[in-house]
Order: structure tokens, then sequence, then C-alpha cells
């Protein structure tokens, strides 16, 4: 680290922006941390169930003490979960976010994954998503049902709402004869947040389109049997979520 008196630890004025604010119409945030950590394959964070997410350092400037912490952002289920890395004494934010990077790695909170020449996956984060990716009890799905139930509803998990009809819902109310589904956005072509591969392009669109054209084809199946179908992205808010079910199910039991 710096120990010059401009920029070692601050001991009679708080170090100066240029530290650890980001520098308007710079670089943008996410090219600004791939520089820092050596590339996008160097953030990586294992998050459990064989998944990585990518994660960012953060600055984060204590007045009272005239320190300046780093620490590890990242996402989980949608929630933001955070760790403390390192205090950083560098003059430019630049340095600190390189440094910052560098202690991560040392203390072993990042982990470092390669592709198998075998993989079809285009990314090694794009890997870990497809071989951690469950067929239920997600964790939308998860939070879904459990505000489904502290309203007092019940249902059944994982089951085929037409028993002889192969296509299984994640949520089934059999006597309002309502199916939901919790659609992961990746697996199912999310219009706000599905990003195509770029290896093995074709084989992915193709796979993708198919699912997506499967989902299709079971919302009309369903329709056709007399069923109503809601769908939840896995990003969608959960509370606004399980308003729109127990909505559809108020309506189903109006109209009866």
């Amino acid at each position: 680290m710096s120990i010059s008196d401009d920029e070692g630890r601050w001991k009679d004025h708080l170090p100066p922006e240029r530290a650890y604010k980001r520098r308007p119409g710079g670089t943008s945030p996410v090219e600004e941390q791939n520089r820092a950590a050596g590339g996008r394959k160097h953030r990586n964070i294992d998050i459990g169930d064989d998944r990585l997410a990518c994660a960012s350092i953060t600055l984060r400037l204590y007045r009272r003490t005239r320190r300046i912490r780093a620490y590890l952002r990242w996402s989980l289920d949608g929630k933001t979960q955070e760790k403390y890395v390192c205090e950083v004494d560098f003059g430019y934010r630049k340095q600190n976010l390189t440094e910052a990077w560098k202690q991560a790695r040392e203390k072993g909170l990042l982990v470092e994954v390669t592709l198998p020449p075998e993989s079809t996956a285009s990314t090694p984060e794009v890997r870990a998503s497809m071989r951690g990716n469950r067929h239920k009890d997600t964790g939308p799905e998860m939070m879904l049902r459990r505000l489904l139930h502290k309203r007092g509803l019940r249902y059944r998990v994982d089951a085929r709402p037409i028993p002889e009809v192969r296509r299984r819902a994640d949520i089934v109310f059999p006597g309002d004869r309502l199916a939901v589904f919790v659609d992961g956005c990746y697996w199912h072509g999310c219009p706000d947040h599905y990003r195509p591969a770029t290896r093995n392009a074709d084989f992915w669109r193709e796979k993708i389109n198919g699912n997506k054209a499967r989902d299709d084809e079971t919302n009309k199946i369903l329709i056709g049997a007399g069923w109503s179908v809601v769908r939840v992205w896995e990003h969608e808010d959960v509370t606004e979520a399980a308003a729109r079910v127990e909505g559809a199910l108020q309506r189903l039991r109006h109209h009866y």
C-alpha cells in the first residue's frame, strides 16, 4: 500500500474523493470492475449449490476514522450480500479497487473457474448456473410459496395439473384449477434479463426457443382444459407476485 503523505492513511483530513468515488462520465462500472479484477472471470463468488455469482468491490468512506474500506457485494436470490475485504489507502480509486481485488483473492474469497473442453456453456458463470439449475424448490419459488402460505392459501407443489398430461406446475391449486409457474430468466428467455450465449450460440438459441415454445404449448393445453395459468418471472417482486396469484384465485372463486 502507499505510504506517502498524499496517499497514505489520512490523519488530519479526509481522503480525497478521487480515492473512493467514481468519476462521472468515466469508464462504465462493469468495465471498471473487470479491469481492476483482471478480467470478468476473476470476479466469481461461490454461493453454494454449485452456483457462482459475479461480485463487485464497493469502496466506502468512514468519516469518523478517515478510513476507506472495501467490500465485496453480490446478489443471492434477489438480495444483495456483502463481505468486508480490507482497508485501502491509495490516492486513486483505480488503485484501491485493484488492491481490494488482490486482497480478496489472497483471502480465498473468490473462486477461479475454467471451462472443461467438453462444456457447451459460454462462460464459467453460465456453466455454474446450468449445473445449479434445480427442477423445483428454487429460491424464488420457495419465497413465493412462503408468502402464499402466510396468506392462508394451500396448494400442491411440483404437480401435474392434469394427471394424464406430462406437464408439471410449480404451484397447483387443484380445486380452483389454477396452475402457477415460476420461470427462471435464463432458461425461459426473459425479455428483460436473458442474454444469448456467445459460445455455441445456435445450440443455446434453439434450446431457449424450445423452452419458450413448450411454455406456450403448456399454457394452451391447460387453458383448453379449463385451467387458469399464472406465470411469474424469478426477478419479479415476490410480494407483487403473491398478490397476482391471490387475485387470480379470488376472481376464480367469485366466478364460481
